[in-house]
């Protein structure tokens, strides 16, 4: 008997180890059958409506195995991964998530159990680090906006068309603008901090968002629908793995690949040095490497068709060249320096100051 389970948390409840502030809560659901003898442990960012299905073609072939997922926020889960790798805990057997960033920074602690397969040596060199870090997903970071409310002339293709339409102290968009809180989001700090590195228009875009009193918030599945329902009229660096979801579910969404460059995610899967059931989860990896796991990750959007057919969803062509994907490097490591992140996060409360 196959049963799923869902049930919400608050993870200070659980842990009690975090100040207030990181309250965040935590869904959980049970896959496989009720007595199976190994039981899998898998934390992630991802949502469990989307990654759920990818995890039961996993286990379809497997009646022993169940898997519980645990859905968290990238920052809780940065900083649980962590105590659990200090302490020696066995708490996670996988963790993948969408700030790439910590995930380098834990391997780099010594977090991870290594792993080599024909199927990981396959992975271009960009998604995968020292045999203890793989990228498992492709998805873009795309514009959003409401179809009802923004006119085709104003769909921005790129950011200095955001700009532009933000320019005029008029600007029917001012204060109709959102993207994501980067304290509250590891995913949106990951974004702001690769665009300081690649645009020019980084400054002035935070400018704009600042004089236009733009709002950030968290978080993905929370901006896009309030962008359907007209809260907000645009949306930016906002995940279109989610984006192309919700779309599917609601004509009122229409998404851009900015054409000056659209920078893509690869989620990061690591398995965990304490790891209870390190052989299950290296299957785990390889499966989502073969081609049944990169059909699945397909059906989930997870590896984006807006990039496979290098077209946006308005059908604008978008040149191989102006992708960015965010390689797994220890380049990575530079965002989280203390020093570098309390400057950014400075510049950013300028720009978002809040109530």
């Amino acid at each position: 008997m196959r049963r799923l389970f869902c049930r919400l948390l608050l993870a200070v409840s659980i842990f009690g180890v975090w100040p207030a502030a990181a309250q965040a809560q935590e869904m959980i659901a049970y896959y496989g059958p009720e007595d199976a003898p190994e039981v899998l442990v898998l934390r992630t960012t991802t949502d469990i409506s989307i990654f759920g299905p990818v995890v039961e073609t996993f286990l379809a072939q497997r009646p022993d195995v169940g898997v519980r997922f645990e859905q968290w926020g990238s920052n809780d889960l940065y900083h649980l991964s962590r105590q659990d790798c200090r302490a020696g805990a066995p708490g996670a057997d996988i963790v993948i998530s969408s700030g790439v960033h910590q995930m380098v920074k834990l391997v780099n602690e010594a977090c991870a159990s290594p792993y080599r397969s024909r199927l990981t040596e396959r992975l271009p060199a960009a998604l995968r680090w020292r045999d203890e870090l793989w990228g498992i997903s492709r998805e873009p970071a795309v514009i959003v906006y409401n179809r009802q409310l923004v006119p085709e002339q104003d769909i921005p293709k790129t950011r200095f068309d955001l700009l532009d339409l933000l320019r005029p102290q008029d600007s029917p968009y001012a204060g109709r603008v959102a993207t994501y809180d980067i304290e509250e989001s590891g995913l949106g700090y990951l974004f702001a901090f690769a665009d300081s590195q690649e645009a020019s228009t980084f400054g002035a875009l935070q400018e704009s968002f600042g004089r236009t009193q733009a709002i950030s918030t968290c978080c993905s599945v929370d901006i896009i629908r309030g962008v359907a329902e007209g809260r907000y009229r645009i949306a930016y660096n906002v995940l279109g793995s989610y984006a192309h979801g919700y779309q599917q579910q609601d004509d009122r969404i229409g998404i851009v690949l900015p054409s000056d460059y659209t920078l893509v995610l690869a989620r990061a899967l690591m398995i965990t040095k304490d790891a209870r059931h390190e052989t299950t989860a290296k299957a785990f990896l390889d499966f989502l490497l073969s081609s049944e796991g990169t059909l699945a990750l397909r059906k989930a959007l997870l590896i984006s068709p807006l990039l496979e057919d290098e077209e946006g969803s308005e059908g604008e062509s978008l040149s191989s060249t102006a992708l960015r994907p965010i390689g797994l490097t220890p380049s990575l490591m530079v965002a989280l320096d203390a020093s570098t992140r309390e400057t950014f996060l400075k510049r950013w409360r300028a720009t978002f100051p809040g109530p």
